[in-house]
């Protein structure tokens, strides 16, 4: 018996109406992105480890300005990834609201 699980229908959007290849574009662009933001998180561990290691050390508190700084940064990676990247539900959102700002009878014209 051939059943869908239910996360094959629970948010069929994101891929209706796009071919198979362009599934797997935009799939492996996805990850390539949320690898990048791991890859980010991870070394942003790994340095303010160690800068707070050498921050203690000295007997001061300096290491927070690098994670405050560094940490903005990793947000605004994290932002761009999870919640506005191309092919997620913010971005399709917005360009479905754009679609319908530019007018229904367009639909055909939407480069």
């Amino acid at each position: 018996m051939n059943t869908p699980t239910p996360t094959a229908t629970a948010n069929p959007a994101p891929t209706s109406g796009r071919s198979p290849s362009e599934v797997e574009r935009l799939a492996r662009r996805r990850a390539g992105a949320k690898m990048g933001w791991y890859t980010h998180a991870f070394f942003y561990v790994l340095v303010n480890l160690g800068l707070v290691g050498l921050s203690a050390a000295s007997g001061h508190t300096w290491a927070i300005y690098p994670l405050m700084g560094w940490g903005l940064g990793l947000l605004a990676h994290g932002a761009a990834v999870w919640v506005v990247a191309p092919g997620g539900g913010f971005y399709n959102r917005l360009v479905e609201r754009e679609r319908r700002a530019l007018g229904a009878g367009n639909s055909g014209n939407r480069g």
